[in-house]
């Protein structure tokens, strides 16, 4: 049995090949890549369905791997490992999870009896594995009046990436007025009019600051963005296609 580890930095794969040869000696071999693109290549090559996937990398980020390796073997069991719990993390890694695959996420922070039972519940036994701080997180987010709904998050990535309000309706099938609900809601729950009141008369734009609070607020962020305009570009390739064909 072969397992993948997936990290750009020496001193943490090296800590992670530690943890790996204790916790699984079922696995008779470790293979290693520096980041996101040689992990596709390698998972690819030798049929790797065991993973260990750091989420921020120089060179093509984990979200991005995993998206790849997951559509071409969703069975695979991948355990993210970073530093961050942030929600835009969160949201990637949902937003591309197969629904038959087992995962886990767990901080780098995390102690090695923690990483330990993680690495065996999700690679052995396909378990869904959460770390405790994630978790609390993820309650935080659902309980908070200020949660932002799948679709309100979708909007802002549009947002932020230039569409305009048809753009936004035709892209997610939805009326121009639910968008601009949807737009009211947001700005709301991101406290875009913080500002309005100002002793200087200065409107600002609303768009503009609802990209810079979700930035602030760690909702959105460069790797989340960086799939986002992936998505976007294949979109505008197919819907060009469909209406060349009208």
């Amino acid at each position: 049995m072969k397992i993948l580890l997936v990290e750009d930095d020496n001193v943490h794969a090296d800590f992670l090949r530690e943890i790996v040869e204790s916790a699984l000696p079922e696995f008779g071999e470790i293979l290693m890549a520096r980041d996101g693109k040689e992990g596709e290549v390698l998972a690819q090559r030798h049929h790797i369905t065991a993973i260990v996937m750091d989420l921020r990398m120089k060179e093509h980020n984990g979200i991005e791997a995993a998206r790849t390796i997951w559509a071409e073997r969703p069975q695979t069991r991948i355990l993210f490992w970073s530093n961050y719990s942030d929600e835009a993390y969160l949201r990637g890694i949902a937003h591309i999870v197969p629904d038959q695959a087992a995962y886990g996420y767990v901080l780098k922070t995390a102690s090695q009896e923690r990483m330990h039972l993680a690495l065996r519940a999700v690679l052995i036994e396909a378990q869904i594995v959460v770390d405790l701080e994630v978790h609390q997180l993820q309650n935080q987010q659902m309980r908070s009046r200020s949660a932002l709904t799948e679709f309100e998050y979708l909007i802002l990535l549009d947002i932020t990436l230039g569409l305009p309000d048809k753009a936004i309706a035709r892209r997610r099938n939805l009326s121009l007025r639910t968008v601009q609900n949807r737009l009211l809601a947001l700005y709301d729950k991101l406290d875009v009019s913080v500002l309005d009141q100002n002793d200087l008369g200065i409107l600002f734009n609303k768009r503009a600051r609802a990209v810079s609070s979700a930035i602030e607020r760690k909702i959105i962020n460069r790797e989340g963005l960086e799939t986002a305009e992936k998505e976007l570009r294949a979109w505008l390739i197919r819907s060009s296609k469909n209406d060349g064909r009208l």
